[in-house]
């Protein structure tokens, strides 16, 4: 998504060893990208794991958990596939991961041998976990980590190796359709089940696995569906490099027949369906035994269309503009702004829990808006003069013009009004959703995307309506940031992200996903008072945005205007009067 740099390794005087700078508010801007990470895309495989199964091998999964900053906790990452009856697996799936070198990044992997289609972990047998950070992997020689596999006592659970791969930036997919054509004959009663296993070569001369096709079921002369692979899993944007196939004849217990193996690359494959490309499949060890061996049959590419990839910053490029709004929670379960136990509290010698998660998220977002003119709302409070409760005011007292100039011109709104009105209640976020939703409807050409940043202590009183209104939201261009900031529970901001479950009201469900909620907690210390990563924070709340973006975009048809041409000044004329 972002171009991607390592900072400069300076290191904090004092400390053993020191850590490298941390990023300070500011240092993100989307267009010179100067975010200090780079995606590493993590290929996992194991040896020799527990058998957990009485008539057959495990058939494992891994679960990949990062830990959040602030308290600790262990959050799911992804998982990889299920692969059936093997104790030593390579997973296709692949986690992509921001590697910050700024950061200690820790991971926890865990196997489980899966019984059931059930998503719960507990469900399943617990075959052990490895921990490790993702400097260690990254770190290591050929940035291949080989660890033992830890978790149940007195047993040897066998070992993992991770392997981490710096992604190349390249946004090509090939769609590639093969047939075969007299393979060898593998099943006894049958002809064979056979399927195509890609691997691309790495710096190492190894091999990681990237694609694997359907089984097509007893036939000698398979023509498999067209599939698409971005060109960065195929080959990571190297069009020489080798990339193997395998043919193999599939078996009900894992034990997978080998037919034979051929190579190529993407400069061969892009040539398409030619003479180029028909290839021999070759069975190493039946050609070393029999003299007259010719091939166990051959491969035959039938089509190659290549795709680009549309980005964000393509659109960004082409003038679209993003379109900021702030909405503040003033309801009282916030705290009375005079006690120092009040979200909104105002320190005069420091920010508040609003003021840190405004000038933090505000900072980060404000380099994607172009005229840094925000219009900033307020809900749940009784404003002057007559003690009206409004969920939809403007923060610089003026309903007619909300805008407020940049970040610092909103802080000072905030507390403004924070002096001239009564915390009160209830918490309705419909109101401010519908209010940015009315701008959005108006303009739906893709040359303006609108975003929410509401931020609250979580307590939520209009559940159904916001309900009912996101779902209608995510037809208009438009996303929401929700971020909670306080000690609460936020379990309803997480059922509004619909990240696991897609949010619905009255059967109807979300178009798409356009909430992304972070709770402000897990970026700051123990204290309170300091952000502790700004790179962090401007990831994951900006994490889902170019991909809610650019799925409003898919489903309208939408494409990026091209780029204007750099601007050249005019060359002044000096004309004569006659």
């Amino acid at each position: 998504m972002f171009g991607l740099e390592k900072p400069a390794g300076r290191r904090e005087p004092g400390g053993s060893g020191g850590f490298p700078k941390m990023a300070s508010v500011g240092d993100f801007n989307v267009l010179s990208s100067s975010i200090p990470a780079t995606k590493v895309e993590l290929s996992v495989s194991c040896r020799n794991l527990l058998d957990r199964d009485t008539f057959s091998k495990s058939d494992p999964i891994c679960v990949l958990y990062t830990q959040a900053i602030g308290n600790k906790e262990w959050r799911e990452f992804g998982r990889t596939e299920v692969i059936d009856n093997t104790l030593n697996p390579d997973f296709v799936r692949k986690f992509i991961m921001d590697y910050f070198f700024e950061e200690r990044e820790n991971l926890r992997f865990d196997f489980y041998d899966v019984d059931s289609k059930s998503p719960n972990l507990s469900k399943h047998d617990f075959l052990g976990q490895m921990f490790c950070t993702l400097g260690e992997i990254v770190g290591s020689q050929g940035s291949r980590l080989e660890k033992s596999i830890v978790g149940i006592p007195g047993k040897k659970c066998g070992t993992v190796i991770v392997t981490a791969e710096e992604l190349g930036c390249c946004r090509d997919s090939v769609l590639m359709q093969f047939c075969a054509n007299k393979l060898d004959k593998k099943d006894f009663f049958g002809k064979s089940d056979p399927f195509l296993v890609f691997h691309r070569s790495n710096e190492d001369g190894s091999f990681t696995i990237c694609h694997k096709t359907e089984v097509i079921k007893n036939t000698l002369n398979p023509v498999w569906q067209a599939f698409k692979i971005s060109v960065r899993a195929l080959c990571n944007g190297d069009y020489d490099r080798t990339i193997k196939v395998e043919v193999y004849d599939w078996d009900r217990d894992g034990s997978h027949d080998f037919i034979g193996e051929f190579t190529t690359s993407y400069r061969e494959l892009s040539r398409g369906q030619s003479q180029f490309n028909v290839y021999e499949v070759i069975n190493p060890k039946k050609k070393g035994k029999k003299k007259k061996y010719v091939n166990s049959g051959t491969v035959t590419l039938l089509s190659f269309l290549i795709e680009t990839e549309v980005s964000f910053l393509d659109y960004i490029k082409g003038g679209t503009q993003i379109n900021f709004t702030v909405a503040i929670d003033f309801t009282a379960s916030n705290g009375n702004p005079s006690q120092p136990t009040s979200l909104h509290y105002m320190n005069p010698y420091q920010l508040n829990a609003y003021g840190m998660a405004l000038k933090a998220v505000g900072e980060i977002i404000q380099d994607y808006d172009s005229d840094k003119m925000f219009p900033a709302l307020g809900f749940g409070a009784r404003l002057p003069p007559d003690g009206r409760v409004s969920h939809e005011f403007a923060l610089n007292g003026n309903p007619q013009n909300p805008y407020c100039h940049g970040i610092d011109g909103v802080m000072e709104a905030y507390y403004r009004s924070l002096k001239s009105v009564q915390l009160y209640g209830p918490t309705n976020f419909a109101p401010v959703i519908n209010h940015v939703a009315r701008y959005a409807a108006s303009v739906k050409d893709g040359s303006q995307y609108f975003v929410l940043l509401i931020i609250t202590d979580g307590v939520i009183s209009d559940m159904a309506q916001t309900k009912e209104s996101i779902v209608n939201a995510s037809k208009l261009p438009m996303s929401i940031i929700i971020v909670g900031v306080g000690p609460a529970e936020f379990d309803a901001m997480e059922e509004l992200d619909g990240d696991v479950v897609r949010i619905s009201s009255r059967g109807k469900f979300a178009e798409r996903d356009i909430v992304q909620f972070v709770p402000f907690r897990d970026y700051i210390d123990r204290s309170g008072n300091h952000v502790l990563s700004m790179a962090r924070l401007a990831k994951d709340v900006l994490a889902e945005i170019p991909e809610q973006f650019l799925s409003y975009m898919r489903v309208r048809g939408i494409k990026p205007s091209p780029a204007p041409p750099p601007y050249t000044p005019p060359i002044h004329v000096l004309q004569t009067q006659i």
